[in-house]
């Protein structure tokens, strides 16, 4: 609320939300500028968590703490060694602030164990311990205060990705000092953030599981971790050779504890439960700003979901959302031009925001008056079809409105009930899975197809199209998505993938950051789109079966959406039941886990998505009818 693929490669790719923003400072700024010194700072529990502080030369005046912990290295370490750049963007670092880096317990140069998205502690007993996230952060902040001098008594936080969840884990029970936070594309809850999506695992993230997965004897500043070598680019057939899940077990094995509990924790139960942050969100104390963007592929639950927590559960905090057309982590960082696969929305959108958002919510709580007048919306979101941004007084838009637009046969789209007695049906076969990109590379945690142009899965047999004609005003999409789809199998269990695509007019004309081999005109643009795993239909903890041939209701959240449908485009949706190797696939058999599913499991279903009058299936949108 507002008031008045090497170990160096996958590192290096980690690090980068971390310390990476506009590169156009000067490298020799903070050497010139900045004076740094390590500590190892002691836990409540003894453990002691290596923490790099960069203070200001100029002692004339005091600062505000700015502070990132992190598992991806809070380095460089040793005399001598020091950052390129410093904080979330050069505005803050030439500002002057006292800025902290912290490895996480168990990282790096960090003593005790790792926990992935570690538990934070409900009742608290006093009893030193009990540890989790908050209280290191709280353990550090004391800590600075006492120890570290010219400070003016006012924390902040921040970080992107994994270090967006430290800063969101740091709101409970918050040191009274810790004034700003701002998570950014934090992770919310493992089982619907980046390892999996609504129960499906995502397979792009298998080759992040070393990452994760590894305890290490002692402080150190090397990487401990090996990473896999597929020993080819060509991630789908790698992963199609690889069969089963169970066959990954020679790549990782024993050795890796993540790996194991994935394996061994399908299911939406107490492990993933208890290492959510969302049910810890009361009570909040210091201003938020949550950060993301639309073209997330690894967090967009994450940050609509902890804002909207936030929102809920303290309508007196100082709670804001930015949401811009940005893929994982680019507001950090500034190429001169936005783009996301083959779609571009401006240019220097990042130092926009860096410069007139990120640094005036920072500055207004720790150097200013802090009084909640920032001069900022509530929220802060761009339109992806008409490259603006909006400003709203509420998340979702408090002008939109639910509109249901029914599946037809034929392939239609519209608002009108179904009239007809039919169904579409298509065959599922897990040995020919439909591709989640054109793309054959192997990536780290893929990001473009987020964006991509969808006419290749619009001509797939086992893909369903079904879209309005062509648009004679604009439809402006704000706020949530739901999928409502009456769905038979020939088997016991399917994936249902939906998607929201925006079809270009056929002469929508080229620009000049159109990637190579691609066509504007007919663009299949997808704007949403979101998997369940169909088995978690009713509960996420308590699997159930298909039972073949029977009608049945597969209800699900998509996350939000900003985006106008111009005049002259149509609104499409796809449904498929294969989303490879983006999520593993579902034997389509019941298994108990899929995880431990055999090669013989998997087996070829006939899939069936009605829309007769008795048993619609339709996507509830919510329709912006004016405009701030």
């Amino acid at each position: 609320m507002r008031h008045t693929l090497t170990k160096t490669f996958l590192l290096g790719a980690w690090m980068l939300f971390s310390l990476s923003f506009s590169q156009a400072q000067d490298e020799d700024y903070v050497r010139e500028n900045y004076v740094k010194a390590e500590y190892d700072i002691p836990m409540r529990d003894g453990v002691k968590l290596r923490t790099v502080v960069y203070s200001p030369k100029d002692s004339s005046v005091t600062y505000p703490f700015l502070m990132q912990r992190t598992p991806y290295n809070a380095g460089p370490y040793g005399e001598g060694t020091m950052r390129n750049a410093l904080g979330p963007s050069s505005f803050l670092m030439k500002d002057g602030y006292i800025f902290v880096y912290q490895d996480v317990r168990g990282r790096w140069m960090s003593e005790g164990s790792y926990d992935n998205m570690r538990p934070t502690i409900g009742e608290r007993t006093g009893d030193p311990t009990e540890i989790d996230e908050s209280t290191d952060t709280y353990d550090t902040i004391e800590w600075l205060l006492e120890n570290v001098s010219n400070h003016n008594g006012k924390v902040g936080q921040w970080g992107i990705s994994y270090p967006g969840f430290y800063s969101a884990a740091a709101l409970p029970y918050a040191h009274p000092n810790l004034i700003a936070v701002s998570p950014q594309a934090p992770i919310g809850d493992f089982y619907f953030d980046d390892f999996h999506h609504n129960g499906a695992y995502f397979l792009s993230y298998w080759l992040a599981t070393s990452v994760f997965g590894y305890q290490k004897e002692g402080p150190t500043d090397e990487a401990w971790y090996e990473m896999v070598n597929p020993g080819t680019n060509d991630g789908y057939q790698f992963f199609m050779d690889m069969g089963s899940l169970k066959n990954a077990d020679k790549y990782y094995g024993e050795d890796n504890f993540f790996w194991q509990q994935l394996k061994s924790n399908p299911d939406y139960n107490e492990f993933w439960q208890k290492r959510s942050i969302i049910p810890h969100l009361s009570d909040v104390k210091p201003a938020v700003m949550v950060v993301g963007g639309w073209f997330d592929a690894e967090d967009l639950y994450g940050p609509l979901t902890i804002y909207k927590t936030i929102e809920k559960n303290n309508p007196n905090t100082y709670n804001t959302l930015v949401m811009g057309p940005w893929s994982h982590g680019d507001w950090s960082r500034e190429r001169g031009y936005q783009t996301v696969s083959n779609m571009y929305f401006g240019d220097s959108i990042s130092t926009w925001y860096q410069k007139e958002v990120e640094h005036a919510f920072f500055t207004h709580f720790l150097k200013g008056e802090g009084n909640g007048n920032t001069q900022l919306p509530e929220a802060y979101v761009f339109n992806t079809g008409t490259n603006e941004w909006g400003q709203f007084e509420s998340w979702p838009p408090k002008e939109s409105r639910w509109e249901s637009f029914y599946l037809q046969e034929n392939g239609g789209l519209s608002k009108d009930l179904p009239q007809g007695n039919r169904f579409s049906s298509f065959e599922s076969d897990p040995a020919n899975p439909v591709p989640y990109t054109q793309d054959i590379k192997l990536t780290f945690t893929p990001r473009k197809y987020m964006a991509d142009d969808q006419r290749f899965a619009a001509r797939r047999p086992d893909v369903l199209t079904f879209e309005t004609p062509v648009l004679e005003e604009d439809l402006t999409l704000a706020g949530e998505i739901v999928a409502q789809l009456k769905v038979a199998t020939s088997q016991t269990d399917a994936d249902w993938i939906v998607k929201v695509i925006d079809v270009f007019p056929g002469d929508y004309p080229n620009h000049q950051y159109v990637l190579d081999g691609v066509d504007m005109g007919n663009y299949h643009l997808m704007v949403r789109s979101e998997v369940i795993r169909g088995r978690y239909r009713e509960s996420f903890s308590e699997p159930k079966p298909f039972v073949p041939d029977q009608i049945t209701e597969v209800d699900f959240q998509l996350q939000d959406i900003y985006h106008t449908f111009k005049k002259g485009h149509k609104l499409q949706i796809q449904i498929q039941s294969t989303w490879f190797p983006l999520i593993d696939r579902n034997p389509q058999k019941y298994v108990p886990n899929i995880f431990e599913a055999e090669d013989s499991d998997f087996v070829k279903a006939v899939h069936k998505v009605f829309h007769t009058k008795d048993f619609p299936s339709k996507i509830n949108l919510m329709v912006l009818s004016s405009e701030k």
